[in-house]
């Protein structure tokens, strides 16, 4: 049974009914923000990347990085970083280098063509930003708050991988 599902269930009141809406929540969030970016590059002309390549491209950003750098910080999975990467290196937003000293290491940045889609996906976002506080929909004060509780349960989450064994 999904979250979603089992957040309507009877019998789901209090805490664990919140935290479950919750769960369900961070779910929907995360599959709007991808078609918020579909849409977004739907309009723009731009029909060759999907939304979870173009987040890629965004969070590497100026930097240069290996896939497993990008699976420790928590953004992706292995499997789901290697196959993005090896398309962007295909489709040439990325370029790939391996690692001097360890031979297995890939070592990836953005071309001009990545930091194009990088700046579309950052303009998308600053649009938002302002939209979201222009329209009084969150301020300053309420995306902090935001941002702490989220940080605060991915520190608990976290834990429980580190530690449950």
């Amino acid at each position: 049974m999904s979250i979603e599902m089992q957040v309507s269930a009877p019998g789901h009141k209090g805490f664990m009914g919140s935290y479950l809406e919750a769960l369900a929540l961070v779910e929907r969030l995360h599959r709007l923000l991808l078609d918020v970016i579909k849409d977004e590059f739907e309009r723009v002309g731009v029909l060759e990347i999907n939304a979870v390549q173009a987040l890629l491209l965004f969070n590497i950003g100026d930097h240069e990085v290996t896939a497993g750098e990008l699976k420790s910080r928590g953004y992706y999975q292995g499997s789901n970083v290697s196959y993005n990467l090896k398309k962007l290196v295909e489709m040439g937003y990325m370029h790939h280098q391996r690692c001097e000293i360890d031979r297995r290491s890939v070592r990836v940045r953005l071309t001009a063509s990545g930091r194009e889609i990088r700046s579309i996906v950052a303009e998308l976002f600053a649009r938002h930003a302002d939209g979201l506080q222009s329209r009084g929909v969150l301020g300053p004060e309420g995306i902090e708050d935001i941002t702490n509780s989220l940080r605060r349960v991915e520190r608990y989450w976290t834990d429980q991988i580190r530690y449950i064994y």
